[in-house]
């Protein structure tokens, strides 16, 4: 989904729907809080790739910029249009769903590990005594 800027009010909206994807994939928002771009960088933005994370910085400051009028019309919306598409495809391709099923594999990944070292400490005790 290939999305270009054609004006001040597209560029906004793709700021917040970037603030939007990093709030729901790395946290840093309060529920219901929708805070811009600059803000969202500023609590998450070290978990984006440093390349990514320049993109986003340029997207934070064209969504200000763009609240000018005349300054607006001077940004590059085929470039922002480009850190936007970086951005989301970087962000989207995990859901909730996944990122709690990768929570839940984890968890049970370690549950497993567990009684595993379980096993075999009870199987080298058993074989210290003599039982084995």
């Amino acid at each position: 989904m290939t999305r270009n800027a054609t004006n001040a009010d597209d560029i906004r909206d793709m700021a917040d729907e970037v603030s939007r994807l990093i709030a729901a994939r790395f946290g840093g928002a309060r529920r219901g809080e929708r805070p811009p771009l600059s803000v969202m960088l500023r609590r998450r933005g070290g978990a984006l790739p440093r390349r990514l994370r320049k993109k986003a910085w340029t997207l934070a400051q064209a969504d200000q910029l763009s609240a000018q009028p005349k300054v607006a019309r001077q940004l590059d919306l085929p470039g922002l249009s480009r850190a936007h598409q970086a951005l989301i495809t970087h962000l989207q391709p995990l859901g909730e769903l996944s990122r709690w099923q990768g929570r839940a594999i984890g968890f049970a990944a370690s549950v497993v590990l567990g009684l595993l070292v379980l096993a075999a400490a009870t199987v080298w005790i058993l074989l210290q005594r003599g039982y084995l």
